[in-house]
């Protein structure tokens, strides 16, 4: 199906009073996802939140089946929190560095992470290594390759760096991460719910990923895929009665899915408004919503290069149907994030 854009535009209380160009930070939600959100907290005013949940755990749980239906994974491998730099950092500091590790990122990475990283090789004594870009600043895969040995225990990369533009080779960077058995982390913040992703086909170990942008869903919804695989190897920094079991007195069990990232308290509302704009999403077509995202590049690419003075420097490679930011344009260390 392709997109109605008079039908997307009435289903958008925002555009009646608004241009709207920060879909990057907080996309405008349409009404659906801001009805679902209300009626949600006006049940829990009336008879209570714990009551209110009871009562809505099939709109509370079908997040997790729209998140595995987008991400084509198993409901058993998402966990929902606030946002997905929690989500992120949930996984990477259940990760069991030890000294001497090595950790492989991308030159124009998100600065939390990276900060992240710092914190770890001041802590553990790991290394924090760079991986050179390619002619169109995007990670290169050769580059990668070159710097693998067996101290390398982690490939962590921002897929669609949020103030540069490019799109990084996920899928080459998770075959090479597949075939030499090392775990692999996407931040996937700035490209789920503008362009497909598949975890299966990408090969990512972990994703984080935020509801408030391409998924115009609400602000403080954020959320986390850990594969099967992985799961059983990988206890969270902070466990509560929701994450783990206390057992006996002197021992608890943690829980045996991806929730086990997640903790007992949380907006109830958000996650159903979360729920609700994944599957207004997946309603249109991601492949639909990409379609029309290129369009949209390729008409301002269009005109711009019409106006004199101004020389439009990006390109579309093989890798994604997004435009690629030459690499001169880019930061020369973690970005800042717009």
């Amino acid at each position: 199906m392709s997109i109605d854009l008079d039908q997307a535009r009435n289903d958008t209380p925002g555009v009646q009073e608004t241009i709207h160009f920060n879909n990057a930070g907080a996309a405008l939600m349409p009404q659906l996802v801001l009805d679902s959100v209300i009626t949600h907290l006006q049940l829990e005013a009336r008879i209570g939140g714990y009551e209110a949940a009871d009562q809505e755990r099939a709109a509370i749980e079908d997040v997790y089946s729209a998140g595995s239906e987008l991400l084509n994974c198993h409901p058993e491998e998402i966990a929902v929190v606030e946002n997905a730099t929690r989500a992120w950092d949930m996984l990477f500091y259940a990760l069991p560095f030890q000294k001497g590790d090595r950790i492989l990122t991308a030159g124009c990475e998100y600065s939390s992470n990276y900060i992240a990283y710092l914190q770890v090789q001041k802590q553990l004594g790991v290394s924090v290594d760079v991986i050179p870009n390619d002619q169109f600043g995007q990670v290169s895969v050769a580059a990668l390759e070159s710097m693998l040995d067996e101290r390398v225990k982690l490939i962590s990369i921002t897929h669609v760096p949020s103030s540069g533009g490019l799109v990084n080779p996920a899928k080459e960077i998770g075959q090479v991460a597949r075939r030499e058995g090392i775990a692999y982390l996407l931040d996937a913040c700035q490209s789920v719910g503008q362009v497909p992703i598949d975890v299966q086909d990408i090969g990512c170990d972990f994703l984080s990923a935020t509801g408030r942008k391409y998924l115009r869903g609400p602000r403080g919804t954020g959320f986390l895929y850990v594969s099967k695989e992985k799961l059983a190897s990988l206890e969270p920094p902070f466990l509560d009665i929701h994450a783990a079991d206390w057992s006996s007195r002197d021992t608890y069990t943690v829980r045996d899915d991806a929730r086990r990232f997640e903790n007992w308290e949380t907006n109830f509302s958000t996650k159903i408004g979360l729920a609700v704009a994944i599957r207004y999403a997946l309603h249109w077509g991601i492949q639909e919503i990409q379609e029309r995202v290129v369009s949209l590049a390729d008409l301002l690419r269009s005109q711009l290069s019409e106006i004199a003075g101004i020389v439009v420097t990006d390109s579309v490679t093989s890798h994604d149907e997004l435009p690629q930011v030459s690499h001169d344009l880019l930061p020369h260390g973690p970005n800042e994030k717009i």
